[in-house]
């Protein structure tokens, strides 16, 4: 389960991600810009099946479109 992260902003108005410890202290402070990348760059496990499955359903279109080429051109 992901961590959960409090925003916050820093003295400079820059928006940051804090992550705190069971007793409170901060684990980890980063700014939202970087985790935000970081967190758009990762992908889950329902975004990686369901690109594994993309493909399969692109060779099949094709090669319906091209079947039905095919037998357009021979009328």
């Amino acid at each position: 389960m992901p961590t959960k992260r409090t925003t916050m902003r820093s003295s400079k108005g820059t928006k940051l991600y804090a992550v705190r410890n069971a007793d409170g202290t901060f684990k980890d402070i980063q700014t939202y810009k970087r985790a935000h990348t970081a967190d758009m760059a990762h992908k889950s496990a329902a975004e990686k099946a369901a690109a594994k499955k993309k493909p399969a359903k692109k060779a099949a279109k094709k090669a319906a479109k091209k079947a039905t080429k095919k037998t357009a051109k021979k009328k």
